[in-house]
């Protein structure tokens, strides 16, 4: 539940932001009340395109069985963390400039194309927001059946009103978070969930690898644990299960799970650096 509330907060919050800016830039024009119909036309389009791509994929999901269909999930949960990861350096890279760009473009397809060319930009916006956060719901969700299917899906719901709520404070006032602090502390969470979903993709793949005719230290390295601070901090309930579902703690990790994070963890501070280094 606290995953796809977070999830569906984030882009929806992002998607909202990038509507407003359209909006507002509508409003200042001579023909603003015929632009709000191509603009509100690709909005519906877009999250008509998000709505097919999750169709397609719960087809899938339910047209695959067995170790396929594990396989399917696990690789759509590595995309779902890839994504996260590439999305987080990608704001790092362009979000100061999101507004200047996005205007830019629309001033230019308004120039080219007119009001089909702003349906257009529009379209694609919404609709790239709305393909990420369906995969990242269903990286983070493929495991889950009955009553936590429900919970999540609740979150989801959450995520959405949370989301309208976000926009209004932060359009109201500025006193309590500014847009940078909430792009900063939501990249932040997504990089922490990207680490999770890493970690649960390998788990998915190690079932699988385990299931087969393996040399000894595969099945070391995937079933063995480390050590095990369950007595500690258990990631079935409380506050482990919180930082299991956000972050990808294991109580019992194996030699696998430890090397992913430290690898996740390792290349996400270098591209980071790297970033920040461009900036200046």
């Amino acid at each position: 539940m606290n995953q796809s509330m977070f999830i569906v907060w984030r882009e929806s919050v992002e998607a909202l932001l990038v509507i407003g800016i359209l909006q507002a830039w509508i409003s200042q024009r001579p023909d603003g009340s015929r632009l709000g119909r191509f603009l509100w036309a690709g909005v519906i389009l877009g999250l008509l395109c998000s709505g097919l791509l999750a169709g397609l994929m719960l087809w899938a999901g339910d047209a695959m069985s067995g170790a396929s269909g594990e396989w399917f999930q696990a690789v759509l949960t590595l995309v779902a963390s890839l994504l996260m990861v590439q999305m987080v350096f990608w704001m790092h890279r362009h979000g100061p400039t999101l507004k200047h760009t996005l205007l830019r473009d629309a001033d230019q397809r308004l120039a080219r194309q007119g009001g089909l060319g702003l349906l257009l930009l529009a379209l694609l916006a919404v609709s790239r927001e709305g393909s990420e956060t369906v995969v990242f719901l269903f990286g983070a969700g493929a495991h889950l059946h009955g009553p936590a299917l429900g919970l999540f899906a609740l979150g989801g719901v959450l995520g959405l009103i949370l989301a309208g709520l976000t926009v209004m404070l932060l359009r109201s006032t500025r006193r309590f978070i500014s847009w940078s602090r909430f792009f900063a502390l939501s990249e932040a969470l997504l990089l922490l969930l990207g680490a999770a979903l890493l970690v649960a993709a390998a788990e998915r793949i190690g079932g699988q690898l385990l299931a087969m005719d393996m040399p000894e230290w595969v099945y070391a390295s995937f079933g063995e644990a480390w050590w095990d601070s369950s007595a500690l901090l258990s990631d079935s309930h409380g506050v482990g299960a919180v930082l299991a579902g956000f972050a990808g703690y294991r109580a019992t990790p194996s030699v696998v799970t430890l090397l992913v994070l430290a690898g996740y963890w390792l290349l996400v501070g270098c591209g980071l650096h790297q970033t920040r280094r461009a900036s200046l």
